[in-house]
């Protein structure tokens, strides 16, 4: 394999002084520039580009072979959806053996002297498929030890329009990604370093052809982590205590069928048994139309949410609603809507429904009953009772419109700031929406991957979800499907709904 290389060492390594010199004006002159068969950027963050890697044709083409008929797994989280290998560090292949060992030999070397630090010997290497709809999302590469990531592209003849490029962003003030400043389109046998850093921030764009395959080798070289600055986090969305608004509300926006007393209390029995529930035609008929079609139809001012590491999708200023969708917003932020849930829920959001010390008062009793008539005596329930005085709920809320290439993402600080919650999801308009969209709401458990549930949009379909402090929950990326299909007279397939979360 060194000699395959060969050429390319001998041509980037013997002027390793230089080299190093170059890499430092390109760091004080944020453009591109062009060295012996390199092309090297230090915009957004350091990367280089060597076009035609390996020098033996055969050779390629050997590798690929052996590589697409390794196994491949499907991998699926909120990040990602594409199929990976397994670790290809013990392959006895032998034209990914021979990679393996120019890559992390001397070629290891070689970038470790330009860099000035000593990479480890650490071996870390994998092949991914990437297909139709296939995408990863905006992430910046970082963990322990990581210090130059490598992606080795063996694909067919590529176009930007084939989608699947490697995008790089820009970063604001707090270090947090921005926007996509630069796309590198794949192709054939070329190699691709990025140093990964705090703003090694990157993506793999979405695959947007049916018909090709995006095969590439990746890993890291390893070696002494950069300094991070402090994490940023991000402030708080305002809470608010309920709107003092009446059942009136309830009478005029509402199914009967969810006012019915009896059927509340079915629908709190299914609720306290699994956590969760989904209410269909949730609002009147007439109701859910006339929101529907000023939602299609009504100029409001969308604002695009960000940072793309968390999220990207969009939000209506609560200004720009017209006045039924305003009054569908109060609805859902007032007093008799929050007593509703509690009906619902069994939660304590509004005091007239019974507390928790309620509840505790009642077992005492019924246990207090049956200590006397069976004589027995000892422990009394109430006697541990925590006396803590009642806060007031309050929820947050957005208006969002969801369309292709948007999602949400978990991270890592998440977890550590997760609270008792009730989630509510009011899908307003979703024509034709297929699961394979993508587009759901997805809860997991902290540090799973396993699914705990999936809650799919459907039109005036009101889902209802409670949360403790190990669930966290995302928004799966809408992939090119959604928009491939006829939709008559929309310009676009969207999803639109109302996103609340209540606090006792």
């Amino acid at each position: 394999m060194e000699e395959v290389l060969l050429p390319v060492l001998t041509a980037c390594g013997l002027p390793v002084r230089r080299s190093r010199i170059q890499l430092q004006r390109v760091v004080s002159r944020p453009r591109a520039l062009s060295l012996w068969g390199l092309e090297l950027d230090c915009h957004p963050f350091p990367h280089c580009i060597i076009r035609n890697f390996i020098q033996s044709d055969s050779f390629t083409e050997n590798l690929q072979r052996e590589l697409l008929d390794l196994n491949f797994h499907e991998k699926s989280n909120d990040l990602y959806k594409f199929n990976q290998s397994d670790d290809l560090k013990k392959r006895k292949e032998p034209h990914i053996t021979g990679l393996r060992a120019g890559l992390f030999g001397r070629f290891r070397s070689w970038l470790g002297e330009v860099l000035g630090i000593e990479l480890e010997p650490t071996v870390d290497i994998s092949c991914a498929k990437y297909q139709y709809t296939d995408v990863l999302l905006c992430h910046d590469d970082e963990l322990e030890g990581r210090r130059v990531a490598f992606i080795l592209y063996l694909v067919p003849p590529w176009e930007s329009s084939d989608g699947g490029t490697l995008d790089l962003f820009s970063t604001d003030d707090h270090f947090q990604p921005h926007s996509v400043v630069k796309s590198l389109v794949p192709s054939w046998n070329t190699l691709v370093l990025f140093e990964v850093s705090p703003i090694s921030f990157h993506q793999v764009a979405e695959v947007l052809s049916e018909d090709k395959c995006r095969l590439s080798l990746s890993g890291w070289f390893h070696g002494p982590s950069l300094e991070r600055p402090p994490r940023h986090i991000e402030p708080p969305f305002p809470r608010s205590p309920h709107l003092p608004r009446d059942e009136t509300l309830l009478l005029e926006w509402l199914n009967p069928l969810y006012l019915d007393v009896d059927y509340q209390s079915q629908v709190q029995q299914e609720f306290e048994d699994s956590s969760e529930i989904q209410l269909k035609n949730f609002l009147k008929e007439e109701k859910f139309k006339e929101v529907s079609e000023a939602l299609r139809s009504t100029d409001f001012q969308w604002t695009k949410q960000g940072p793309p590491n968390r999220r990207c999708y969009e939000v209506a200023s609560l200004e720009s609603f017209p006045q039924c969708v305003s009054a569908c917003w109060e609805l859902l932020c007032s007093e008799a809507f929050f007593l509703l849930l509690s009906n619902f829920t069994g939660l304590r959001l509004h005091y007239l429904s019974p507390s928790d010390e309620d509840r505790e008062e009642e077992k005492d009793q019924e246990y207090e009953e049956e200590r006397e008539a069976t004589g027995s005596s000892g422990y009394t329930p109430s006697a541990n009772k925590n006396n803590k005085g009642p806060s007031t709920p309050v929820c947050v809320g957005e208006l969002r419109r969801w369309a292709h290439g948007d999602y949400t993402l978990l991270h890592d600080g998440d977890s550590s700031r997760a609270e008792y919650a009730l989630d509510l999801l009011l899908t307003l308009s979703c024509p034709d929406w297929q699961t394979e969209f993508g587009g759901f709401t997805s809860y997991v458990a902290n540090e799973e991957d396993e699914e705990l549930l999936m809650v799919y949009p459907e039109e005036n379909s009101l889902a209802l979800v409670y949360r403790d402090k190990e669930t966290l929950k995302f928004v799966k990326h809408i992939n090119h499907r959604s928009s491939t299909l006829p939709i008559g007279d929309s310009c676009r397939r969207a999803v639109y709904d109302f996103s609340f979360v209540y606090y006792e």
